[in-house]
């Protein structure tokens, strides 16, 4: 007798994954939306957005859901490696950046961030984050089609993607603020806006302002509706408002469009100012983590594969909750850019001293994270603003204002004996917070060198890029190469010849590709593209082959000693790897004594695959080395 063979159906899937999610979705709308009016008809149709979302899914998409179920920490590997790039800058179109994957796939890419690539509004766009349709591409760089093959092509080699999903704000241009210009009172109450300016003076009492310099306030009048509307980062950018429903239920299900089309990795823009306060800096409220978790809930029910990346670049004590914490620990964003890493490793790199950087990263943040990892980076597409408070300042005998003034100043390389070169954005001569722009290479000291001929300097300044590299590859979480960086392209001056670029000086590190120094890179080995290019596809392929780099594997700082060195140790259960990295043009020296005290037998570096050692117990560090002892 032959028996029957039963097979688990797609209804029967998504009913799992429904109760499994449920306690993390429907308590966190009850407590935003529970008293609205409109709530119980919200939640049906939120069930139904993601029940339709669920059957129209395509197969590979189920499958690669089903995978990721099996292999939850796949994001946290060290096979991941992340490759930012805005798609006309790098190749065109979504076509040319099908033709580039081998490229990427060579360089040991597992993840591509495409910058935003969503129909913006015409004119200034704010790169791309004023976004006029959600379901649409930017038709300069292709079609829906186009991008769904991209993203199908880029997942054949093994590389997820991520894009742009920006939740704070539309452009003006939205249909459903055309529909709220024209009195629609269902769409007006999709933003936030006031009749008369009593309330905006309230809240611009205490409320933060993003762009001080060219975008002052947080509110713009609008003649044609009499109304003030709220635009925290631009007059054309309408903030949304996150206490009605509907933009919960319309977000989500434009999330699960976006995820059926092949998203893999939703970059969720501008998280910390989705709740307004009257009194706060209405910034990271509690009802912001609400919304994130449920966001998270609707995609973990519905698309598995798609993880979120929340963008909040805050200070240490204010981004860990986007990671999850307390009632949300594991539940929220699975990756959040570690900011604080980045400032203390410019920091570190013109001081020479990483007392801070190890003071910082010690102290707020902790070894390990539940179901989240961090989103590293040296440079990105944004400027570098000094995020260091006085109080870790003081606690390594510094002043905050005067080192803060320091780095800047270093940075747009007026300070003397600065090997960088970049510029200011947005300086507040009230505050005397000024940010910089610059490629990683000119900010490391590549331009200057190459300016100056002096070849001795421009080793330095490309062993700065290699260490940088090396270390966020080693720290926990994925390392993201910005575009060009891996080739050592410079600042580009010519943004300022460009109309819509030239008041923005964060045109000057977004560069167009380079395709000729991959060439000359390929061809001349030894040439600084050459170099750069060789150095960091050996890191990652390194990191990809060292199984203690793992971001489930703890992350400690260590004491060295030394002002110069920066030590952290990945504490598998295999046993550590000790990383290590000079962050001055001096040699320095640790023991053996003091590697054995951390866990370390012999002075194996996995970087170079050799021994390393002087023969008397001791372990040479040369300028800006980068050592992995396991």
């Amino acid at each position: 007798m032959t028996k029957s063979r039963e097979s688990v159906t797609d209804a029967e899937i998504f009913e799992m994954r429904l109760a499994r999610s449920a306690d993390d979705l429907w308590p966190m709308l009850d407590r935003l939306y529970g008293q609205h009016p409109a709530y119980a008809g919200f939640r049906a149709d939120l069930e139904t957005a993601m029940r339709r979302a669920w059957a129209d899914r395509p197969v590979a998409l189920k499958r690669l859901d089903l995978a990721r179920d099996l292999e939850p920490d796949w994001f946290q590997r060290p096979g991941m490696v992340g490759y930012v790039f805005y798609i006309d800058r790098f190749a065109t179109d979504l076509k040319g950046v099908r033709d580039r994957l081998d490229y990427l796939a060579d360089l040991g890419v597992t993840y591509i961030h495409l910058m935003p690539c969503l129909q913006p509004r015409p004119g200034d766009s704010d790169g791309g984050y004023s976004v006029q349709d959600y379901r649409a591409i930017n038709p300069a760089l292709g079609t829906m089609a186009d991008f769904e093959e991209t993203l199908a092509a880029a997942r054949q080699r093994g590389i997820s993607t991520c894009i742009d999903l920006v939740l704070n704000h539309t452009a003006k241009e939205h249909a459903w603020a055309l529909a709220a210009r024209r009195g629609d009172p269902d769409y007006l109450d999709y933003y936030i806006t006031f009749p008369d300016d009593t309330l905006p003076q309230e809240f611009e009492k205490t409320a933060h302002e993003v762009f001080p310099a060219h975008a002052p306030g947080n509110f713009t009048f609008y003649d044609d509706m009499n109304r003030w509307v709220w635009t925290s980062f631009n007059e054309h950018q309408w903030d949304l408002n996150w206490a009605n429903p509907r933009v919960f239920l319309e977000m989500a299900e434009i999330m699960l469009f976006l995820a059926n089309r092949g998203v893999e990795v939703l970059r969720l823009d501008a998280v910390a100012f989705l709740w307004k306060r009257l009194g706060t800096r209405c910034q990271s409220e509690p009802e912001c983590h609400m919304i994130l978790q449920a966001l998270r809930a609707v995609t973990r029910i519905t698309c598995p594969a798609v993880i979120h990346l929340e963008e909040a670049i805050v200070g240490p004590a204010e981004m860990l909750p986007y990671l999850g914490r307390g009632e949300h620990d594991g539940k929220e964003g699975n990756l959040a850019y570690h900011n604080s890493l980045m400032v203390q490793i410019w920091s570190a790199l013109a001081s020479r001293d990483t007392r801070m950087m190890s003071h910082v990263l010690a102290t707020h943040f902790p070894p390990v994270l539940n179901n989240a990892t961090y989103a590293n980076y040296l440079r990105c597409h944004d400027d570098i603003g000094w995020a260091v408070t006085d109080e870790d300042a003081a606690a390594v005998g510094l002043s905050g204002p005067l080192h803060r003034a320091f780095l800047s100043d270093f940075y747009e390389g007026v300070f003397p004996g600065s090997f960088s070169k970049g510029e200011l954005f947005q300086h507040d001569p009230e505050t005397g917070d000024k940010r910089i722009s610059g490629t990683c290479a000119s900010l490391a000291g590549i331009e200057r060198a190459l300016a100056a001929g002096d070849p001795v300097a421009l080793d330095r300044a490309i062993d700065r890029v290699l260490m940088g590299h090396a270390l966020i590859a080693s720290f926990g979480g994925i390392p993201l190469i910005y575009m060009g960086d891996e080739l050592g392209m410079l600042n580009d001056y010519g943004y300022k010849d460009i109309p819509d670029h030239a008041h923005d000086s964060r045109w000057l590190h977004r560069p167009v590709m380079d395709w000729g120094r991959v060439a000359e890179a390929k061809a001349d080995p030894g040439s600084v593209p050459g170099r750069l290019l060789g150095g960091i596809a050996h890191i990652m392929a390194r990191r990809a082959a060292t199984p203690e780099i793992h971001a489930r594997n703890p992350t400690e700082i260590l004491e060295t000693g030394h002002r110069s060195l920066f030590a952290v140790a990945r504490r598998a259960p295999t046993g550590p790897l000790l990383c290590l990295f000079n962050f001055s043009e001096e040699w320095r020296f640790v023991s053996r004594d003091w590697a054995e005290h951390h866990g370390v037998a012999g002075f194996f570096d996995v970087l170079s695959g050799a021994p390393v050692g002087d023969g008397h117990d001791r372990l040479p560090l040369p300028p800006y080395a980068r050592v992995w002892l396991r």
